[in-house]
């Protein structure tokens, strides 16, 4: 690829999704859903100006950074306050896992027509919820506690553990793992080592962040903190593949929780940089979609994703909800809004190019299928999300927002509650 068509590459990728930010900001419609949108008109499936895969092995390492640093930045502001949130979190979690999984490898190889093996990637692929969706929604729509924080929680918890499973199941498919005593010793390996070296790095640059002056450039701070985030994640890819996303999120955390580290403003750059990463990764994976992948699926691959959006997630949190202080309004609104995000879009392009190195049957199949999920829960969840809020009476009240905002300022850092992780 020449430097002046990676250049355009860059240029109208960065531009789309501007112009999806500006128009939501205009237009009060979902962000999420006009990045995504933003991504078809301007790649294969419309006037073909992107081709990600021009980006060659480049476009793994890009997405993976960027999204670390989504992943930072969520668990950078991650709260759990009260028992109620902790255990509706790890419930939903735990259940999810159990039923979505198993759920969802049955629709996609009875209704989308995919083998049971590949049918098995796509239930890890789609078994999280997108934070970098959920969060921007939960923040426009002013929806009020504890749900928003149930569901971006939901989504920083799941999305590691999703994409590692889904890379185990890969590597069995292929060959490279045998049998699921592998796979369970893999997932197990990956996450727990991920979280270690997440801790780790979290707690070194937490110190590092002390130590610096309190009089000195947020900038620094900035500095430190990626590139602490970026090393730590090339060392886990590089020992553990797909671990640098629960390091990611662990050392956030970390960093988060230690007040003596001065990071308001740091949290409030990072934000900002995790809505940059958002804003061209959306456009950038959304090109990587063609009609020609998502056609042959038909009515089909459509009622896999129903089936999931209206069956089997309101079941699983119907399950987990029981016995716990939510109302039926809150359980309702739970078990609709799931759309799915950045990392599923990434896991999907990058894995269905192993599996056509790989000469499995179903690459091609695999991906449209996963971008047709994105499609319809980004698309029919973001558009319905606000209005179903509203009409059961979920949405923050304007004098509930001035006085969470005035209670912000006057509090420390570590009071704070769950803000927008972007």
């Amino acid at each position: 690829m020449t430097p002046e068509r990676l250049g355009l590459l860059w240029g109208v990728t960065v531009f789309a999704g501007a112009g999806a930010r500006l128009l939501a900001a205009l237009s009060g419609l979902p962000g999420v859903v006009l990045l995504l949108l933003s991504g078809l008109l301007i790649g294969r499936s419309g006037l073909g100006l992107v081709e990600p895969l021009d980006l060659g092995q480049g476009l793994e390492t890009i997405v993976g950074l960027l999204v670390s640093l989504v992943l930072f930045d969520g668990g950078l502001n991650l709260r759990l306050p009260g028992g109620t949130i902790k255990s509706t979190v790890l419930r939903i979690s735990l259940i999810r896992i159990a039923i979505s999984l198993l759920a969802a490898v049955c629709a996609a190889h009875w209704l989308a027509g995919l083998g049971w093996s590949v049918a098995s990637v796509y239930s890890a692929i789609v078994l999280a919820t997108g934070p970098t969706v959920v969060t921007p929604l939960i923040q426009q729509i002013r929806l009020a506690s504890p749900l928003g924080d149930v569901l971006e929680a939901e989504g920083l918890v799941l999305e590691p553990v999703g994409a590692v499973l889904a890379l185990l199941l890969l590597e069995l498919v292929v060959g490279d793992l045998h049998g699921w005593r592998e796979v369970l010793w893999g997932l197990l390996a990956r996450l727990g080592g991920g979280v270690l070296l997440g801790v780790l790095a979290g707690w070194v640059l937490a110190e590092c962040l002390k130590r610096v002056e309190p009089d000195s450039s947020v900038g620094l701070r900035l500095q430190i903190s990626l590139g602490v985030l970026f090393l730590l994640y090339a060392f886990c890819e590089s020992v553990l593949p797909e671990s640098g996303l629960p390091a990611s999120v662990a050392a956030g955390f970390v960093v988060g929780r230690r007040p003596s580290t001065q990071t308001r403003q740091l949290d409030e750059l990072i934000r900002e940089l995790a809505q940059l990463a958002i804003t061209m990764m959306f456009p950038l994976l959304a090109a990587d979609v063609s009609w020609g992948e998502l056609s042959p699926l038909g009515w089909g691959g459509i009622t896999c994703v129903l089936f999931l959006m209206i069956i089997v997630r309101p079941v699983a949190v119907s399950l987990a909800t029981i016995g716990l202080p939510l109302d039926i309004k809150q359980r309702v609104f739970l078990g609709w809004l799931a759309p799915r995000g950045i990392v599923t879009a990434a896991v999907a392009s990058l894995f269905s190019i192993r599996l056509e190195q790989a000469g499995v049957l179903g690459a091609g199949r695999l991906q449209g299928l996963v971008f047709l999920t994105i499609l319809m829960t980004v698309g029919i969840q973001g558009l319905t999300a606000k209005p179903l809020a509203n009409a059961f009476g979920l949405l923050e009240k304007e004098e509930e927002k001035e006085s969470l905002e005035i209670e912000l300022d006057a509090t420390s850092h570590s009071s704070r509650i769950f803000p927008d992780s972007g």
